[in-house]
């Protein structure tokens, strides 16, 4: 405890307190990428809830009247049924569907690895600008690609994940370079945060153009989020900079205080070799890629089923499907900014070390989602508040484990985070493509509340392994094969190691 008092004091030179945040040039970065993560999520998910109005609806309403233990709710949520005139004309199997909803992660799992290691050696900011413009344009092709032949529209969607899977790694590297360590966990939350806001406006947007939008309905719904996406692009690239040093408009201060917070972990091009063997042999490595991908099991199957359960299972018309299935994420919002902050504190008061804070997170965010996820199975649509209350709950408390596992990347090696987050997101994106197809086969029959429950038990089992996994092997301290030799300036920083694994350590030599 002596010793953590004693390194609280990172550089003599600039006490943390004296640099202003509420208007520096990281919190502006944390707003952009906070703007560009709606967008990146705005056009991931605008087909879960589009899909429901562009299949046909003789399909579908036939799909629903097979249903039997649930049937008696049909006419609570659907009396007048003014959806069936949406102008739905696919005729797509839930198998199909499934394929459709699934197709996007099939690339999104190439794209990540490359990305961090092409943001690594070159810089995260191109990266992130040209693949949310080749986003945008993805986007704004969608409509006609879908009405062309559904093969056109896996392409597309296939495409798209690629470079929205690039965007991940591309942040957690420009963060590698931006975040102070004793910040980083609420800057880097608020920025991811953004992908839950780009939920909750698409989802209900989404119903809302579904039902009263422009070119038939659906298609404005690709056309909205194509745009807006592509207008954040330009103000991405005119406004962002790679490094503290390189941007235009931070102050001194600021700019010294991150460079020489994380001087000892800075990784520049004659530096820049990766560790590749060491890094697949490392424990705290496979901690996080095992968190990543149980999380993403959960997350995938809510993200791109829960219009469709809330269709199916609680029977809500298309525009109380969108506010329904956005509610969850408004909740999630919230615990991803409040957790990034409260564990923050948790770290600079050592109250817990940055290891166990990680541990915490990560567990209470895997375990308490899958209690909620049982109980879910075993509401009827007879309630459908309790219903959304268990929803609500199952996604929005998984935030949680942002400021677990999510940032961990950092702590363990920040010269490498954004290859890490490729690496342990690629392998986390195989869930997206599988879970979709699964939650298609069971539930291909009758679309019944039991059918829902094996989904939901199977959710809350790879939770449960995620967090068990997690705890027993992560680690919050600064790998040793993660520093970055600096020559002359290494004998006057030190990135502190022990169970803090995020404090700046000087050997008492005045700087100049």
């Amino acid at each position: 405890m002596e010793k953590l008092k004693e390194e609280k004091q990172e550089d003599p030179q600039i006490d943390p307190k004296d640099v202003p945040f509420w208007l520096s040039a990281r919190l502006a970065l944390a707003v952009i990428g906070f703007f560009g993560f709606i967008n990146v999520y705005a056009v991931r998910v605008n087909l879960s809830m589009a899909i429901v109005c562009m299949v046909s609806r003789n399909t579908s309403v036939s799909l629903m009247n097979s249903t039997s233990s649930d049937s008696e709710c049909v006419a609570s949520h659907n009396s007048t049924r003014e959806d069936d005139d949406l102008g739905g004309t696919l005729d797509w199997t839930k198998t199909l569907q499934g394929t459709i909803l699934g197709s996007f992660f099939w690339g999104y799992l190439v794209g990540q690895i490359p990305a961090g290691w092409l943001a690594t050696r070159f810089g995260g900011k191109w990266i992130f600008g040209v693949t949310m413009l080749i986003s945008s344009i993805c986007t704004l092709l969608t409509p006609v690609l879908a009405q062309a032949s559904e093969y056109a529209l896996i392409f597309v969607r296939v495409v798209l994940g690629v470079v929205t899977g690039m965007t991940f790694p591309a942040m957690h590297t420009i963060w590698g370079k931006w975040a102070p360590p004793l910040e980083r966990t609420k800057l880097i939350t608020f920025t991811y945060a953004g992908a839950q806001v780009g939920i909750v406006v698409t989802f209900p947007l989404s119903g809302y153009l579904c039902k009263y939008g422009f070119a038939g309905g659906w298609p404005s719904v690709f056309y909205v989020t194509g745009v807006c996406c592509f207008v954040w692009t330009i103000v991405w690239i005119l406004l962002v900079s790679d490094d503290p040093l390189d941007h235009k408009r931070i102050s001194e201060v600021e700019r010294d205080y991150i460079t020489r917070s994380l001087k000892s972990c800075a990784v520049t091009k004659k530096s820049f070799k990766v560790p590749w063997l060491k890094i697949v042999t490392s424990l705290p490595v496979w901690a996080i890629i095992v968190a990543n991908v149980t999380s993403d099991w959960g997350a995938y199957t809510l993200l791109t089923n829960i219009p469709t359960y809330i269709n199916e299972v609680l029977k809500f018309d298309i525009t109380d499907n969108g506010a329904v299935s956005a509610l969850p994420y408004i909740l999630f919002w919230l615990v991803i900014n409040i957790g990034g902050w409260v564990a923050d504190l948790i770290r600079d008061k050592h109250v817990l070390s940055t290891g166990v804070t990680r541990k915490v997170f990560t567990a209470l965010g895997k375990l308490l989602p899958a209690v909620m996820l049982v109980g879910l199975g075993y509401v009827s649509c007879s309630q459908p508040t309790l219903a959304i209350i268990l929803l609500v709950l199952s996604v929005s408390l998984t935030g949680i484990q942002y400021s677990g596992f999510l940032v961990n990347h950092v702590d363990i090696a920040p010269a490498f985070a954004g290859i890490l987050f490729g690496i342990s997101n690629s392998l986390a994106a195989v869930t997206g493509f599988i879970s979709p197809v699964i939650v298609g086969v069971i539930t291909n029959e009758k679309q019944t509340r039991a059918e829902w429950q094996i989904v939901f038990y199977i959710a809350a089992a790879i939770y449960l392994f995620g967090a068990v996994f997690f705890i027993i092997f992560a680690s919050g301290e600064l790998q040793p094969w993660s520093r970055v030799e600096q020559g002359e300036d290494k004998s006057q920083f030190e990135l502190n190691v022990d169970g803090e694994g995020d404090k700046m350590l000087k050997d008492g030599k005045a700087l100049a």
